[in-house]
């Protein structure tokens, strides 16, 4: 499997601070719940990451 392979899975994702300063993007599907917690400069990388990915993403639509 790889990130092109489509899978039929719906899932929840939800992001927000913490009470403990870190960024959590908590992540639930079928049952399943996973927290992933990240310090700010560490959200701040993905976040970067995904915009690169939607400036790529937009460029394959073209």
């Amino acid at each position: 499997m790889s990130i092109n392979t489509e899978r039929d899975i719906e899932a929840n994702l939800q992001i927000g601070p913490t009470d403990q300063g870190m960024v959590r993007l908590f992540i639930e599907a079928g049952g399943t719940e996973i927290p992933m917690d990240f310090d700010p400069d560490e959200a701040d990388d993905i976040a970067e990451e995904i915009r690169a990915a939607a400036e790529a993403a937009r460029a394959v639509k073209r």
